[in-house]
């Protein structure tokens, strides 16, 4: 058996070579050539497995250490055998840190004031997606005092998206990126929605690129923070540089070393269960073994942390994915 793993991903190297043969590879390095006699393929976000990629292969399992999976063609893979998984709830945590990091800085810089409890009282926090993200956000937003707006159709929770834009201060997204079926998600954040908020509302995008319009968006004079760009890594530069753009990063709200392991573990244990290999089936003790969870140190969690992300990316808008490939995770 035939293995390529995405060598950023942590906590997998040595892990697998006991029962197949194993490869590590570049992002760019995840080719038809290089993938025909795989039978497995272990990625992230920025391997795209479509009909190009993986016609004609032997591939018959992906696993992608991230949430969501819409840079995976699931129809082909259906069709074709493939068996597909991703890590729902596996940066959670990360990203609600993301959320309330980037709302304290919005706040202090309407008041000077740095802690959440004393300012939350006077404002409202709508949260779009009430998932695995989405629930935490709440949770945490409720905890500081924060009146909290739910929206989340295909749950039947909350209020209507109309009636959230038109209550809150800050709006946070949190859904997947759908562009069909019953509750598309493509562009949801439009020229419409944005014309129904209150004038200064904060647009937080921590979900997909595209489920914001950003020239809307631009055009709109609300404030923003942008951590998922459509299109990205080629991202509009007018965006995000923009006086608009409060705070802007390269994709890496998830990025926390928990959230890593806990990916790492569900990728694991998928493979274990799939391939019926035992040793593999609890992948949390798996990762818990290895050798990196206790060499791995926390990159920049200091309160201001996000403030100095926004401020490299500003000033290297064209080293995207350079600076998400070398950030160190919180």
């Amino acid at each position: 058996m035939k293995v390529l793993v995405d060598k950023y991903i942590p906590f997998l190297s040595g892990i697998l070579e006991p029962y197949a043969e194993v490869g590590y590879l570049g992002e760019d390095e995840f080719t038809h050539e290089r993938i025909k006699d795989a039978d497995a393929l272990i990625i992230r976000t920025t391997v795209h497995c479509d009909r190009i990629l993986l016609e004609g292969t032997s591939v018959r399992f992906i696993a992608t250490a991230t949430i969501g999976f819409d840079h995976i063609d699931t129809s082909y893979c259906i069709s074709h055998g493939v068996h597909v998984c991703s890590c729902p709830g596996c940066n959670a945590e990360a990203v609600c840190d993301y959320v309330e990091e980037a709302v304290r800085e919005y706040l202090i810089s309407l008041s000077g004031l740095s802690s959440l409890s004393k300012l939350s009282k006077n404002f409202t926090l709508g949260v779009v997606g009430v998932g695995h993200v989405g629930a935490l956000v709440a949770r945490m937003a409720e905890k500081k005092g924060f009146r909290v707006l739910l929206n989340d159709p295909p749950k039947r929770i909350g209020v209507s998206l109309r009636e959230l834009a038109e209550q809150s201060d800050i709006i946070t997204f949190h859904t997947p990126l759908n562009r069909e079926g019953a509750y598309p998600t493509y562009h949801l954040c439009d020229e419409a929605l944005l014309r129904c908020c209150r004038p200064h509302a904060l647009i937080i995008n921590a979900a997909r690129g595209g489920v914001v319009d950003e020239k809307a968006l631009l055009q709109s004079g609300h404030p923003y923070v942008i951590d998922c760009w459509e299109g990205e890594p080629a991202i509009d530069n007018q965006v995000l540089l923009s006086e608009q753009a409060l705070l802007t990063s390269y994709h890496i709200a998830g990025y926390s070393v928990e959230g890593k392991k806990r990916a790492s573990a569900m990728c694991i244990t998928a493979f274990g269960d799939f391939f019926g290999i035992e040793s593999l089936k609890n992948g949390e003790k798996v990762v818990s073994l290895h050798p990196d969870t206790k060499n791995m140190l926390h990159g920049d969690n200091a309160q201001g942390w996000l403030r100095r992300v926004s401020d490299s990316l500003k000033a290297h808008p064209e080293a995207f994915t350079q600076l998400r490939k070398q950030y160190k995770l919180r």
